[in-house]
């Protein structure tokens, strides 16, 4: 007896269909509408808020209310440790800017800015220099930046005794028969030269670490065009390491003005603000600590503050950034 087989031509049950009828939960539909709810849920416009929370806080404590003291302080009497503070108005701005001898401290920071000017340069030459594939490059940038990652106190100890009567500087000059019988730090012109050049020692290396990060990130193919057309080293320079650190470089300008504006460290362990070389910084240390006049001292750091904002403005208007697209 022959069996015949029955091939159903109905299509199989829907997985997703339930019994009773119902169907079953689309679940790729149902991802879509919790992605969708969590974009417009107010969580997601809070969750980047509460990651710069902590940082938001630590700015604030530490920079904004500082600053907002010493603001507060400039105008009363405050002397540092009494807990009276009475309020005297402008009259501290008011001695500031008519006594004499409180700006002229200003003309000390004109060494450091011929000294800031001249670090740039050196800076910016080795940058270029050390950019090509030469060797022992690795090495140079070792020894440029070096100096940058000593503490300030101990170079001005170091260099302290460097200029010293009969010190380094002079053993040095005496094995090539020069004049020895000069005090370096004896004379304002002497000493402000001397320690300007401490201060070209000092942050040459941090100038040229930013140049130096600036020209490595330009393309490679564009020094390969730059051969192949018959271009040297000076118009590469000229016309494709130039322009593109142009930023880095405005920036290194803003940094040599307020540094020069705000040198502590060097003259300060090393002539203690004696012979004219106290800059401004430092009178307004002594001002708060030996004379315990922290009103005046916290006038004296508001003007300041003012003027490197003013000429930080100043100078990003002038020369201000421009998009520089070099592929």
């Amino acid at each position: 007896m022959s069996r015949t087989r029955t091939v159903s031509t109905a299509s199989p049950p829907d997985p997703a269909a339930a019994p009773g009828g119902r169907v079953g939960k689309q679940p790729s539909r149902h991802r879509a509408n919790t992605a969708t709810s969590w974009r417009n849920s107010p969580m997601r416009k809070l969750t980047p808020w509460l990651f710069l929370l902590a940082p938001l806080a630590l700015l604030i404590t530490f920079t904004y209310v500082p600053v907002g003291n010493m603001i507060y302080y400039s105008f009363t009497d405050w002397d540092g440790v009494s807990p009276d503070r009475n309020y005297v108005g402008t009259e501290n701005y008011t001695e500031i800017f008519t006594r004499p001898e409180l700006l002229r401290v200003f003309a000390v920071s004109f060494y450091y800015l011929a000294a800031s000017v001249v670090q740039i340069v050196i800076a910016l030459y080795f940058a270029a220099v050390l950019s090509f594939d030469l060797r022992f490059r690795n090495l140079f940038k070792g020894i440029l930046f070096f100096p940058y990652l000593i503490n300030g106190v101990a170079i001005g100890f170091v260099f302290l005794y460097f200029f010293q009567d009969g010190g380094t500087l002079d053993s040095v000059l005496s094995w090539f028969g020069a004049d020895t019988d000069h005090a370096w730090l004896g004379s304002p012109e002497s000493a402000n030269t001397s320690m300007a050049g401490v201060s070209v020692w000092r942050f040459t290396g941090l100038n040229f670490v930013l140049f130096l990060g600036a020209i490595q990130s330009i393309p490679g193919e564009l020094y390969e065009a730059a051969q192949l057309d018959g271009a040297g080293r000076w118009k590469q320079f000229r016309h494709i390491i130039a322009p593109s650190i142009r930023p880095v470089l405005s920036l290194s300008v803003i940094l040599a003005i307020s540094g020069s504006l705000s040198v502590f460290e060097i003259p300060y362990i090393m002539t203690g603000g004696a012979t004219e070389t106290s800059t401004f910084v430092i009178q307004t240390v002594k001002y708060a600590f030996q004379f315990n006049k922290t009103g005046l001292a916290s006038a004296c750091a508001v003007v300041l503050l003012v003027i490197i904002l003013v000429i930080t403005w100043i100078q990003r208007r002038l020369v201000p950034d421009e998009k520089v697209d070099l592929v």
